[in-house]
């Protein structure tokens, strides 16, 4: 609702839009918005952008949350185990609303976990 309210505020009042320019263009801002914020995800922990966004489509491909492949996303970090897990809670604080916004209601299964 939120993304919807702010792609409506991005509309150039008195341009004349069809339905399908609209569906097509708030899709486009969506894609936009998610790429930004895993963006700054990926930037804040210090990992690669594609292999973050591989991890998301994984886990939101079969709605099942994968530890040891966010065991895997961390590995190029070359953290010792207890640095490793604190960087993976830390990750997932940021993750788990994109998640859960992107899945759209739809339930990840291992995720709670991870619940706030």
């Amino acid at each position: 609702r939120e993304d919807m309210v702010e792609y409506i505020n991005t509309l150039t009042e008195g341009k004349g839009l069809d339905e399908q320019a609209i569906r097509e263009g708030y899709e486009c801002f969506k894609a936009e918005k998610n790429a930004q914020v895993l963006a700054e995800i990926a930037e804040k922990h210090g990992l690669s952008p594609d292999a973050l966004q591989g991890f998301i489509d994984s886990i939101l491909s079969r709605r099942i949350f994968d530890p040891d492949a966010l065991t895997e996303l961390l590995r190029p970090l070359g953290l010792g185990w207890k640095v490793r897990a604190q960087k993976e809670l830390e990750l997932m604080d940021d993750l788990t609303p994109l998640l859960r916004k992107q899945a759209e209601g739809q339930e990840i299964s291992g995720l709670e976990v991870y619940a706030q």
